[in-house]
């Protein structure tokens, strides 16, 4: 078995990667390192996501380091906030034992100020999002004249998002004698351009076939009719009870809708997008690394870089626009040797962009049925059996209660212990998904409609509250703030509109004495939190739960009302939303 010692690189290097529990190289760092280590070679490395890229080309680059000299000498391009603050906290665990190694992030959405400071203080490698370091670059604050590491990390991504331009000016601006890494999980045409403009003769190796998908993930797709997707996607969820998994939307205010409706729900669900801000997006992604989140809604831009362990399920809400990107979503599951799914949610008219996926993967989709809801009910009922055989028992803490509890079990057999044990659960699926509809559709382009239908209907009244985005909420974290502080269930409150200083939300009438008298006393960073009736009219008609009005992300002018999982008016309808939730799901 190969092993790192014996890849060449040196022993404080060594010392650092066994405190972070690297046992042996993946087939990327077993090729690559030696390559690299020699130092005077351009390379060019195609391999997927979640493979080891980042140690790849981060140890090499680290032991060849001259840190005497405290001027930039590594500089790592990369697509996003996330993945470059990522690959900066890989290299700082890398470097635990080299000794003092300066390295600064460079990304948007964070104070400039702050990195320039950094900069100037010295530094040995900068990891950059091409946009934010540009702007540095123009202010003649950093100086690259040292620079003998070039690395491209996720290149494919950075042209993809329109980067091209910036990385000829950035690297324009890198001495000529550098030498250029470039690792990509794809490898199109704008890549092979990059690689041929600033690399000669480069090393070029591939860990897997070109294009293709991690051999550690099953793919499937489930046809349903597009009214039907978010009934789909709960029901999807809910048969996998150990979930833990990213869900994909296409555009930024899907991905926000969606999660709504699922911490309306009653799901641990949030949204990650490129309108949140940089400290928004940190809160976000810290609860989904400590897997106080059970599902991520994300769009592809703020999906990537998200390097998280054991993510079970990716899970496709809208196909990509570019076959290409579904490389990368689901490169996020099945990552350092795990198994993974990678699951599509299509309507029938998509079924030949799954033949057009499965050419570029080199791998076959399973069609799946979604399961009925006897099948949810039997899964989660197993699934809680599971958790209870395997719980670990703490026998001090729950000494002193065992007689009480043994007494009041006393007159009950074991079989009736465990039939009232499972019911307390299962009657609650079974009322749950009492009636459940088939939402399986045939390979059928007919039903490739674009009908969503709104929530229901009841009286809401509107409500003024003074917070807003200012005091870092957005429209889930409110939700789950009046429902905290309030008792109110989720699939009570209507609309969120949210303001900088202040916001709106709606509340169902028969629970409006409940909110008003909830606030009375109620304060937040030190000042009285105040609820007032909207003056803009007080009681509607109309179905607020959910629903959320507007243009439906860029794809054209049309308006429309839309809730996920909704039904026409008069169809009868799976249960959405509108009543208790089987579980409320938590880690």
């Amino acid at each position: 078995m190969t092993t790192f010692e014996s890849l060449g690189l040196q022993e404080p290097i060594l010392k650092g990667i066994t405190d972070l529990g690297f046992v042996s190289p993946t087939p990327i760092q077993e090729q690559a390192i030696p390559v690299l280590l020699s130092g005077d070679r351009d390379f060019v490395g195609l391999a997927q996501t979640g493979t080891g890229k980042t140690a790849a080309f981060g140890l090499p680059l680290l032991q060849q380091l001259d840190l005497k000299i405290n001027k930039p000498q590594g500089l790592i391009l990369c697509p996003t906030r996330e993945l470059c603050l990522q690959i900066t906290n890989d290299l700082k665990n890398f470097s635990k034992y080299l000794g003092e190694v300066n390295i600064v992030a460079v990304y948007g959405g964070s104070s400039i100020v702050q990195q320039l400071r950094e900069l100037k203080r010295g530094v040995h490698i900068v990891v950059a999002t091409p946009g934010r370091l540009l702007d540095i670059i123009e202010r003649g604050a950093v100086n690259f004249d040292n620079v003998r590491y070039a690395v491209l990390d996720e290149a494919d991504e950075m042209l993809n998002m329109g980067f091209q331009e910036d990385i000829n000016n950035i690297l324009s601006n890198t001495p000529e004698s550098k030498t250029t890494w470039l690792f990509s999980a794809t490898m199109p045409q704008e890549v092979r351009r990059i690689a041929k403009k600033y690399m000669e003769d480069p090393f070029e190796l591939t860990v897997g076939t070109k294009n293709s998908g991690n051999a550690n993930i099953e793919h499937e797709y489930y046809v349903v009719r597009p009214r039907d997707k978010y009934a789909a996607l709960k029901r999807i969820v809910d048969y996998n009870p150990d979930i833990f998994g990213i869900i994909f939307t296409r555009t930024k205010i899907e991905s926000q809708e969606i999660a709504e409706s699922l911490i309306k729900d009653g799901y641990n669900a949030d949204a990650l997008h490129g309108d949140l801000t940089q400290q928004q997006r940190d809160k976000v992604m810290k609860r989904f690394r400590e897997k106080a989140l059970q599902v991520l809604v994300a769009t592809d831009v703020a999906a990537r870089g998200i390097d998280v362990d054991n993510v079970t399920h990716v899970i496709n809400y809208d196909l990509p626009d570019d076959v290409e990107n579904y490389t990368h979503r689901s490169g996020r599951t099945g990552r350092a040797g795990r198994s993974g799914v990678s699951i599509a949610v299509i309507s029938g008219r998509d079924t030949g962009k799954i033949r057009q996926i499965e050419r570029v993967i080199g791998k076959k989709f399973v069609k799946a049925e979604v399961p009925d809801g006897f099948a949810v009910c039997e899964k989660q009922l197993f699934g809680l059996v599971h958790k209870v055989h395997n719980v670990t028992v703490n026998e001090e803490q729950i000494e002193p209660y065992l007689e009480r509890i043994y007494e009041e079990f006393s007159s009950m057999t074991k079989e009736e212990l465990i039939k009232r044990f499972a019911s307390l659960e299962f009657n609650q699926f079974l009322e749950y998904y009492q009636d459940a509809p088939d939402l399986n559709t045939k390979d059928d382009k007919r039903f490739g409609d674009d009908s969503r239908g709104s929530r229901g209907s009841g009286k809401y009244t509107r409500l003024f509250i003074n917070l807003g985005s200012v005091d870092d909420f957005n429209r889930g974290d409110m939700l789950r703030y009046l429902c905290d502080n309030t008792g109110v269930r989720g699939n009570k409150i209507g609309r969120i509109d949210l303001k900088g200083v202040y916001s709106f939300f709606e509340v169902e009438n028969d629970e409006l004495e409940k909110v008003t008298q909830s606030f009375k006393k109620v304060e937040y960073n030190g000042r009285a939190v105040r609820i007032e009736m909207s003056q803009d009219g007080d009681k509607r008609g109309g179905g607020g739960g959910g629903r959320f009005n507007g243009n439906r992300g860029e794809g054209g002018p049309r308006k429309r009302t839309w809730t996920p999982g909704g039904s026409r008016s008069g169809e009868k309808r799976e249960h959405s939303g509108g009543g208790k939730p089987p579980f409320k799901r938590k880690y």
